[in-house]
């Protein structure tokens, strides 16, 4: 059996290859080193603006927000080509990917003429303040506080893993308000402006690479802001926290399935190299053995998304979509532990590259920096207590 869009949906796919082999910068462009997930040269702004112009940056909102009303298969269609091609929309990707969708959801009128459009457009970048030092996975912990005094809030606490936090203009931070109600009532969402008085951030480098800073403390001391700031409701922020998540979740398992993939490629093409016995690893059972189990999981993978996909369009639960950021975060990290191995002293040459990323390295580098793709959107160990309490039915311990 073979799956396959309708001619309709495959002329959405054909116009968009057009647009992309026209406009898409060079290739070159996005193999240079990355600052930040914040920091956006000027030709990301330009191809980021350049998308908005022509309804290609978030297809399913409306042409006035960058879109084109594109109906949810065409939406699964776009978000195939460009991750197939390994070709980011923004430089900024928690600014368009979680902040963005936020502030159309939540945002009053004046608060989105102020900082949407110009969040499509790449002409401002934002961090996101979630994580604290004791408050990871469990967000509803959070102890930064912010105190209303008349017409502005005043907030005291510190944020820490705050992507890009030193490039960013601005910051979606979730803040307590209210510390005497049940810890997921009383939080509230705060734009801050990262250039205010009392806010520091101090970034840090990765173990993987050690001249690239994206993570940051960010400290916040009696910095000031403005009432107008406040996103959503007061101390209702807890349902931002799980829409925000939502975006951050919704199209993971498409990033996956094609990262699986083309890992699964780049193993196979190591068939031909000198193994450490001497002989090509193509020669090794074992070597065969792991792309054959591989093949089987990163198939898996993708059809899994595709059935929780089609349950979605027809109104049905699906519960795969709780399985598949697990499956691919974990599936990814086990490919390249596996090449590593097979590569042995070689995983550490940075010439022989894995998988396209933003930033390349070798095999041992980025099998390094797959741990980090089992944090965002929820741990491995809170997708295990989501899948056991949602999907199985299990009692919590």
């Amino acid at each position: 059996m073979r799956l396959r869009y309708g001619a309709d949906e495959e002329a959405f796919r054909a116009e968009l290859v057009d647009w992309i082999e026209e406009h898409a910068p060079p290739r070159e462009r996005f193999d240079e080193p990355k600052l930040s997930s914040a920091w956006m040269p000027d030709w990301a702004r330009e191809w980021q603006r350049t998308l908005f112009d022509a309804g290609w940056l978030v297809p399913g909102w409306p042409p006035e927000l960058g879109g084109r009303n594109a109906s949810p298969t065409e939406q699964m269609i776009y978000f195939e080509e460009f991750t197939s091609r390994g070709l980011p929309r923004s430089y900024n990707p928690q600014g368009l990917g979680i902040i963005a969708p936020s502030l159309r959801d939540y945002g009053t009128p004046e608060q989105q003429e102020r900082w949407l459009l110009p969040t499509l457009r790449a002409e401002i970048a934002w961090s996101l303040g979630m994580s604290e030092p004791g408050s990871g996975s469990d967000l509803a912990s959070l102890k930064t506080r912010a105190v209303l005094d008349g017409d502005h809030f005043v907030v005291n606490g510190q944020k820490v893993w705050t992507s890009g936090a030193h490039h960013s203009d601005w910051n979606m931070c979730f803040v307590r308000t209210d510390p005497n109600v049940p810890k997921h009532k009383g939080i509230s969402v705060l734009i801050i402006d990262m250039k205010s008085p009392g806010v520091e951030a101090r970034p840090f480098a990765e173990l993987s690479e050690p001249d690239y800073f994206d993570f940051n403390e960010v400290f916040f001391t009696d910095v000031i802001v403005p009432k107008e700031h406040l996103l959503g409701e007061l101390n209702q922020g807890w349902a931002l926290t799980q829409g925000s998540l939502a975006h951050e979740r919704a199209m993971l398992w498409i990033d996956y399935a094609y990262l699986a993939r083309g890992t699964w490629l780049a193993m196979v093409a190591l068939g031909d190299r000198i193994g450490p016995d001497g002989r090509p690893l193509r020669e090794d059972a074992r070597f065969r053995d792991e792309i054959a189990s591989f093949f089987v999981d990163s198939q898996a993978l993708m059809l899994m998304g595709y059935r929780g996909f089609a349950k979605h369009m027809k109104g049905k639960a699906s519960p795969e979509h709780s399985l598949l950021k697990l499956f691919g975060s974990e599936t990814v990290q086990k490919l390249l532990l596996a090449a590593a191995e097979e590569l042995g002293p070689d995983a550490l040459d940075k010439t022989v590259y894995g998988p396209p990323t933003w930033r390349r390295g070798s095999w041992m580098i980025q099998w390094m920096r797959s741990f980090s793709g089992t944090i965002p959107g929820g741990t491995s160990e809170i997708q295990r207590n989501i899948v056991a309490e949602r999907v199985l039915g299990l009692p919590r311990a």
